[in-house]
């Protein structure tokens, strides 16, 4: 029995070992911070998406695209008729940058979504330079929370009206989310612009 301990010890740390090895050591891995939180970008890697997603804010559009290309467009509405880059948490508008999808999960009204690293380090500091300029209050929070999700099922005119009804969150038809959700990885490239 002694001897067992000190080999399954050693096992275990070669396996861990290995594993820091392929995660530092793989080009195909991203790495993305937590909404909300410090940056830990070291920390967190997922695998690199063969999509990626674009967002014009200006004409309501989200562009899929596979390594082919184009792939689909969704009409979207956001939060706030004011399609400038999100200042602060509660202004209910829609950050501008590029983002990763973090975590895929269902949403208990609106059902399946798609939730972004917001605030990146780019994020961040705009975030504390418009602080600096006096831009928002200096007790302002940055927010989090931003994520690709549906309508209500029975909401989807909110898109056909181009309502903007979100708290900053990106929403497509109801309906299209489920295809978007099956089809979109974790790790997927989301680039929101004005």
């Amino acid at each position: 029995m002694k001897k067992i301990i000190p080999f399954f010890l050693s096992l275990l740390l070669i396996v861990l070992c290995l594993t820091v090895f392929q995660v530092q050591s793989n080009p195909n891995l991203v790495k993305v911070s937590e909404p909300g939180l410090p940056d830990t970008s070291s920390l967190n890697t997922y695998p690199a998406s063969l999509f990626s997603i674009v967002i014009d804010k200006s004409d309501y559009e989200m562009h899929v695209y596979d390594e082919e290309g184009w792939l689909a467009t969704y009409p979207i509405v956001f939060g706030s008729k004011d399609l400038s880059d999100k200042m602060r948490e509660g202004d209910k508008r829609t950050p501008d940058g590029t983002f990763t999808v973090i975590l895929k999960k269902h949403h208990p009204k609106w059902g399946p979504e798609l939730l972004l690293d917001y605030p990146t380090a780019e994020s961040r500091q705009r975030f504390e330079q418009r602080k600096r300029q006096g831009l928002i209050p200096k007790g302002a929070r940055i927010g989090g929370g931003i994520a690709i999700h549906g309508t209500r099922p029975e909401e989807e005119w909110t898109v056909d009206n181009f309502y903007n009804w979100t708290d900053g969150c990106i929403s497509v038809r109801y309906s299209e989310m489920l295809e978007i959700y099956d089809l979109i990885p974790v790790g997927t490239k989301v680039t929101i612009q004005p």
